[in-house]
């Protein structure tokens, strides 16, 4: 069935380009200073932060990528979601209260800011470097779902074949750039808005219909066990991965997105610091309802396909949009296709954003210069940087959750234990904190290179069931507290501003 035979489904795609649009040009005659450009002048208040919040941590990633992620390996893949009923407060109650009030008392844009403002330029400049590494990966991982969304709405891979995809990348690309380059954050945050009500509600309406269509869970249970083409296993508790994976999974999305700057950029907007406190509920409340997409069609989808009522899926991504295309109603294919749009824009936006903000005024800073015109070059350094993760993406040629793992697991084992650790106890040095972001990016992007191009032999390094992030999260906090342990003689004073708002 051609997606272009039902012109509902092209219309909203095309209605959601043209609202995104508008808001780029409505956000880019209000943003006329760096702080406009990069933390949308502090003027979100509680609900758009949340939902911010949200929809940078979720987007893509689970839209399309958690389908299919669980598609390819099982329930195995629900461990990355365990962790949230408690990573909001753990967020919130860690960090994001000492980030908004670090941004009243200093110039705060960027996380490389705070480990500036905490650590010196040297740790900033580390810290500014994982964020381009993580951007890289996590950008393109957006690009690569925008691009799958294009193909399936437009029907280009009848006429395209091998170039569809990139083709389609490329579509998307030009959108992105034009609204996210125009009104920065600005433009960002209130797609965020959007997305978030999106999001939410398609997410429960295609929970209902997708345990529908397949028979309830006791009809899903019963279409996938003893399927050749699943197995037995995909239904255990680990699903298809070893253990020690599944737990990695656990490790890396718990704790790791106390570093994850597309996350933790968005309460340095906060209107009032004392909105923190009612923070954890939008948040937890928010991805809970987002995330019933995931578990829904994780299930739903290879029932339908190990009962025949589905084909096999040429690329696991193709989960929910092969669902949409069989079995939802027109409403409710055009309303997921516009959450889902919504999610991937909003989210590429900020990872531009936090990615320029690194390149044009982070590193500069810490190597002792400032750069003029922050703006003008930050929209320039976007549109280079998009094109860059283009390339990344189609050249990693996986899963979008897989590429989207890599990325998430750089910021967690380069900046999570120096913020979470560092805003919270004066005995972290300096050195430790730099030592500990690059051993953690290097860990993490050195393993993931010899993984996937076989230039050592993974089992002299690390099993090959351990995730890399994992195992590069774990050395990155070693290596924070052995080092702080070997400093303990070097006396380091804080700031005094700073050392107020760690007491806070």
């Amino acid at each position: 069935m051609a997606l272009l035979a039902r012109p509902w489904l092209v219309l909203t795609a095309l209605g959601y380009f043209a609202a995104v649009t508008w808001i780029g040009l409505w956000a880019a005659r209000r943003t006329q200073t760096a702080g406009d450009f990069f933390i949308a002048g502090q003027r979100p208040g509680l609900l758009v932060t949340g939902l911010a919040t949200t929809a940078a941590a979720f987007s893509g990633f689970v839209f399309l990528g958690g389908p299919g992620l669980t598609y390819r390996m099982g329930t195995g893949s629900f461990f990355i979601l365990a962790s949230t009923g408690f990573t909001s407060s753990l967020l919130c109650w860690v960090v994001a209260k000492r980030l908004r009030l670090l941004a009243a008392v200093r110039e705060t844009y960027t996380i490389p800011d705070v480990v500036g403002s905490r650590f010196g330029r040297g740790a900033a400049g580390w810290a500014a470097i994982a964020v381009l590494v993580g951007t890289i990966g996590y950008l393109g991982a957006q690009i690569q779902a925008l691009g799958i969304l294009v193909e399936t709405v437009f029907g280009t891979h009848a006429v395209l074949g091998a170039w569809s995809l990139p083709v389609a990348m490329a579509i998307g690309v030009a959108v992105v750039l034009f609204y996210s380059t125009a009104g920065g954050m600005l433009a960002g945050v209130y797609t965020d808005l959007l997305q978030g009500a999106l999001m939410a509600l398609a997410a429960v309406a295609v929970f209902a219909l997708a345990l529908r269509s397949g028979g309830g869970l006791g009809g899903i249970v019963d279409s996938l066990r003893g399927s050749a083409q699943f197995g037995n296993r995909f239904l255990d508790p680990m699903g298809g991965v070893p253990t020690v994976t599944a737990l990695g999974f656990f490790f890396v999305f718990s704790v790791g997105t106390l570093g994850q700057p597309h996350m933790l950029h968005k309460f340095f907007m906060l209107r009032r610091p004392r909105q923190v406190r009612w923070l954890p509920l939008v948040i937890a409340v928010s991805q809970s309802l987002c995330l019933l997409i995931w578990v829904g069609l994780g299930l739903a989808v290879p029932a339908l396909v190990a009962s025949g009522r589905l084909q096999a899926l040429r690329n696991p991504d193709q989960a929910t949009p092969e669902f949409l295309l069989h079995f939802a109603p027109g409403w409710l294919a055009g309303l997921v296709l516009a959450g889902a749009l919504a999610a991937i824009m909003s989210t590429a936006d900020s990872f531009i954003n936090i990615g320029a903000a690194a390149l044009v005024r982070d590193l500069p800073r810490a190597l002792g210069h400032e750069a003029a015109d922050e703006v003008r070059r930050g929209r320039i350094v976007g549109v280079v940087l998009t094109f860059g993760a283009a390339l990344f993406a189609w050249a990693y040629g996986d899963l979008i959750a897989l590429l989207g793992t890599f990325a998430f697991g750089t910021f967690a084992a380069g900046l999570a234990p120096a913020l979470a650790v560092g805003l919270n106890w004066k005995g972290v040095t300096r050195r430790a904190a730099s030592w500990s972001i690059a051993v953690g990016v290097i860990a993490n992007l050195g393993l993931e290179i010899t993984r996937r191009q076989s230039l050592v032999a993974l089992p002299t390094i690390i099993p090959p069931a351990v995730l890399p992030a994992a195992f590069a999260l774990v050395v990155s906090f070693l290596t924070l507290f052995v080092v702080s342990a070997l400093d303990r003689s070097a006396v380091e004073s804080i700031p005094a501003d700073v050392e107020e708002v760690m007491g806070a």
